[in-house]
């Protein structure tokens, strides 16, 4: 498939750290998505009295709606120009889904961080690490599966912060540092603007593994339902074999690191 990024929304990527993709997948694949997470949790979507919980975490899911609309031929495009042709894998589970509800009730989850990418103990992802070649995780990816206004608990990103994460992590070489180690540096990085991911049902953000982002409580009238899976690597990055042909992601870092 042709490019379907311009030149214009590389050099963001570069500079800011994520990049919009709009209709990446059909409404429709939104709609069957959603339906099946209904099902799985106590709560009724006519009934809003049944909404009682500001968050309701679900499980992984890997069924073909879910898997279809992470491998479109869009993303796969947009995947190769931003990671690199065979570096990827292709997305077979769209991870935990945190489902938000119009609450005023504090979610608990809303933190500043940067997800991690490797670990020893999958029950405690806050000791989960990253390091400056950002292992395993090529790209942060957010589906949105609902359509999400200013008010619908849209994710929260720090613009170019992934510059700062590169260049806070290459001291540290290959083992890095954990979730709660990098949450402690960042009140000494520099300020930056922060923007929501809004937009339609079927739209994803493609973002840098290192942009810091954040939930935040939901204010709207309707469910919110997103999903934020990783796009895993074939191999590390930053091999010293390829200094002349670095991707998008990798030469956000060497900018970070002052490479």
């Amino acid at each position: 498939m042709e490019e379907v990024l311009n030149s214009i929304q590389i050099k963001k990527f570069i500079e800011e750290g994520f990049v919009r993709v709009d209709n990446a997948f059909p409404a429709e694949l939104a709609a069957e998505v959603r339906s099946v997470l209904w099902k799985d949790m106590d709560a009724d979507p006519g009934d809003p009295s049944t909404w009682t919980k500001p968050v309701i975490r679900l499980g992984m899911y890997s069924q073909p709606p879910f898997i279809q609309s992470a491998n479109t031929p869009i993303l796969y495009a947009a995947f190769d120009q931003l990671v690199g042709k065979d570096k990827w894998i292709p997305c077979r589970s769209m991870g935990t889904f945190p489902v938000r509800f119009p609450s005023a009730e504090d979610p608990g989850d809303t933190g500043w961080h940067v997800d991690a990418g490797f670990g020893d103990d999958p029950t405690n992802f806050l000791e989960w690490r990253v390091n400056w070649r950002s292992k395993n995780r090529g790209l942060l990816m957010l589906f949105l599966y609902s359509d999400i206004g200013e008010k619908d608990a849209p994710t929260r990103i720090k613009v170019g912060s992934h510059l700062d994460i590169a260049r806070l992590l290459k001291p540290h070489s290959e083992r890095g540092l954990s979730v709660m180690e990098m949450a402690a540096q960042f009140p000494s990085l520099p300020a930056r603007e922060e923007i929501t991911a809004t937009g339609k049902a079927g739209t994803v953000y493609l973002c840098h593994p290192f942009l810091i982002h954040a939930a935040q409580p939901h204010g709207g009238k309707e469910p919110r339902f997103l999903a934020q899976p990783p796009l895993l690597l074939k191999k590390a990055l930053m091999q010293e074999s390829e200094t002349v042909n670095f991707s998008p992601v990798e030469v956000a870092i060497q900018i970070g690191i002052g490479g």
